[in-house]
């Protein structure tokens, strides 16, 4: 009875696992119907046989980015909602273009590991593990340098040099979705009680307020 429990238990283990990422495809492709008003998880396929090479192309990626604005930084994702091919197919791709002390500020991916190399410029990365260690890992990056941020974890990217800098990451979804911290917590749409992140954080509600109002 125990090993028959036991082999229940790892079927269940084994069985969440493979929930837990983006479908794998059963067949060649599955090109996103990105107007069907059929709502599954992902997109619906349209017929292949409709299917041409521009499902499954994208032009552009050469350009920076317009790092323009408060955190000096730019992401140029390329997903399934660019690429409508790579519906089930589990990865997506994302240029990272930063201005002199630019920041791509502490965030999660909560469907993709990313891993990054840096294309131009030097870059400070990093993430933190989960509860209770929250140990960070960082590291100085130069041109031809690779990284790796597990999935779900906070983790950032700063540009250390007085240059522009270039990197290129890959994503482990077909659209790996990005939670900015400080735009979660700060600028969350109804705002988070002032009492809550008072608390949260330790400061007064007048520190929290102005935190708010940036956002």
């Amino acid at each position: 009875m125990a090993a028959h429990f036991l082999f229940l238990a790892l079927l269940t283990l084994a069985s969440s696992h493979a929930i837990a990422s983006d479908p794998s495809q059963l067949q060649d492709f599955c090109v996103a119907d990105l107007n069907s008003d059929v709502f599954v998880n992902g997109f619906v396929c349209k017929d292949p046989k409709q299917a041409k090479a521009e499902d499954f192309f994208f032009s552009g990626l050469d350009k920076a980015g317009d790092t323009g604005n408060k955190p000096g930084s730019n992401v140029t994702l390329i997903a399934v909602n660019q690429i409508p091919g790579l519906n089930t197919l589990g990865i997506s791709l994302a240029r990272l273009d930063f201005a002199p002390n630019g920041l791509i500020p502490p965030h999660t991916h909560p469907r993709a590991t990313e891993i990054l190399t840096v294309l131009e410029g030097t870059l400070y990365v990093g993430f933190v593990t989960s509860n209770p260690n929250n140990q960070l890992f960082t590291k100085v990056l130069n041109k031809g340098d690779v990284f790796v941020f597990p999935q779900g974890l906070i983790h950032f990217q700063f540009n250390y040099g007085k240059t522009n800098a270039v990197a290129l990451s890959g994503l482990s979804s077909q659209n790996p979705g990005v939670i900015l911290v400080p735009n979660a917590v700060f600028g969350a749409k109804p705002p988070i009680s002032d009492d809550v992140l008072a608390k949260a954080f330790q400061l007064d509600k007048k520190t929290v307020d102005w935190l708010q109002a940036q956002f």
